[in-house]
């Protein structure tokens, strides 16, 4: 029985809404990857190159820390986070680093003001060694017809 997991990170509240529709569209399971200390809106100036998340994301090495959940009896990850500079927030590596992905299928859904998903599993793949990760969909404002048909296809 493949047992599936949606988690996702959610800076403003666009990606948990998303992660929300997903679960009970899928009857999964849901999970929120929360950092340990809280993203404010400071923290989000993308504008301000001295903001918490400008500086986690111009150092690919750091790695915000989080709350802790149990993995292993889940087969899929829906994995999902808003685009920032063209890839996944560093605390999605943080997420990935922490357990052990091995034979699990990783399947990625993003938010974005604009952008594509870039090099996001390019740059996921190292965290999750021995996973399976899957370039999903853009679901910006999708809505729930949209993605029931996307579920269906996983």
């Amino acid at each position: 029985m493949n047992k599936t997991l949606v988690v996702y990170f959610s800076a403003s509240g666009t990606t948990r809404k998303i992660a929300e529709m997903i679960a009970e569209v899928g009857d999964f399971s849901l999970y929120e990857i929360t950092p340990k200390e809280l993203y404010t809106s400071d923290d989000l100036n993308w504008m301000n190159k001295k903001s918490r998340s400008s500086v986690e994301m111009s150092n690919k090495k750091i790695r915000p820390e989080i709350t802790d959940t149990h993995i292993k009896e889940y087969d899929t990850i829906i994995l999902g986070f808003p685009i920032w500079w063209y890839v996944a927030p560093t605390i999605v590596n943080t997420f990935l680093e922490k357990y052990d992905f091995s034979g699990k299928k990783i399947v990625l859904f993003a938010t974005s003001g604009g952008s594509g998903f870039g090099n996001t599993v390019k740059e996921l793949k190292p965290s999750a060694p021995g996973a399976e990760i899957v370039e999903g969909k853009l679901l910006n404002r999708a809505n729930k017809q949209e993605i029931e048909k996307w579920v269906k296809s996983l």
